[in-house]
């Protein structure tokens, strides 16, 4: 019986996809390769896989049991990789997810502080919602990523960075129509002079929640799909949103009509971690990584509380 680590990986793509075509794309090979090395595993395997139909691709019986045990193959080889690649820390290959509401504005100093650290560590950067980041991690697909916390799944190690909290943006006139900022809460706003991300960001359930609201709220615009957008259209005076500091320096220099208020203490906030699977071999890198971030982002929060912006 011969047997390959690449024919359990192509296996595992079709069961995922359960379309040849799919599948060879995903694993970056052609369809009649992929279809050759399937039948080279039933071949050695003595038992059909798959049930072959016009638009669709089934597991037999047997295939099912294979397939779990190919997935624990895989998942072993995997920890092994990364123990041969991290036994000396933060080195090598690193595959980080960071969701859009930070990535514009952390990764540029994060990557110039990873690479001053090590020029030769190659840095891969997946930008996804939440949700899409957790699956990656889940599926191997990510080392790490960067989100709110909590990130609220089983298996996951999480390790808080900082304190991003949330300020009012929005025209001069918004703003001073809104309230006293001396007394000002989130839960005190207007839904309906409120702009949201669209749903999907985890900023966007932060936001309804510390402004007391719930997304059956049909007065409330969650429609835009970027911080930036978010901005222009405030700027243009067509509403307010909250604005994470992480976020605010850039978006006010892109959107100078855009104002910014603090809310009264204590001032909502949302807590930016990097989460890692607990099955993940860490020698060092996970927390060199953290350290890093962590910086990086505590000193771009520090240059707008230093500043008159807000």
């Amino acid at each position: 019986m011969n047997i390959t680590l690449r024919q359990l990986s192509y296996f595992n793509a079709l069961a995922q996809h359960r379309n040849f075509g799919r599948a060879a794309e995903s694993v970056h090979i052609s369809q009649p390769a992929l279809s050759v090395q399937i039948k080279e595993l039933e071949t050695s395997l003595g038992g059909a896989l798959v049930e072959r139909q016009a638009r669709d691709v089934l597991l037999t019986p047997f295939g099912r049991r294979i397939l779990a045990q190919t997935r624990k193959v895989l998942e072993d080889v995997r920890v092994l990789e990364e123990a041969a690649r991290w036994k000396g820390g933060l080195s090598g290959r690193l595959a980080l997810g960071v969701i859009p509401t930070i990535a514009p504005y952390l990764l540029p100093g994060a990557l110039a502080a990873l690479r001053a650290g090590d020029i030769h560590l190659d840095v891969q950067i997946q930008e996804g919602k939440t949700l899409r980041l957790i699956e990656a991690l889940k599926a191997g697909m990510l080392d790490a990523a960067v989100m709110a916390l909590p990130a609220g799944e089983p298996g996951l190690v999480e390790e808080p960075l900082f304190e991003d909290r949330f300020l009012l943006a929005g025209t001069a006139a918004r703003l001073t129509s809104a309230g006293n900022p001396e007394t000002l809460r989130p839960t005190e706003l207007e839904p309906g002079h409120l702009l949201l991300l669209e749903d999907g960001h985890c900023l966007t359930e932060q936001a309804l929640e510390v402004c007391g609201r719930d997304r059956e709220n049909a007065q409330i615009n969650m429609g835009a799909s970027s911080l930036a957008t978010l901005s222009r259209l405030v700027a243009a005076g067509f509403g307010l949103t909250l604005m994470p500091e992480m976020a605010a320096l850039s978006e006010r220099r892109a959107a100078p009509d855009m104002q910014l208020m603090r809310f009264s203490g204590p001032e909502p906030f949302r807590t930016i971690g990097l989460v890692r699977r607990a099955s993940s071999i860490d020698d060092g890198w996970f927390s060199d990584l953290a350290g890093v971030l962590r910086q990086t982002g505590q000193a771009l929060i520090g240059e707008l509380r230093q500043s008159d912006v807000a």
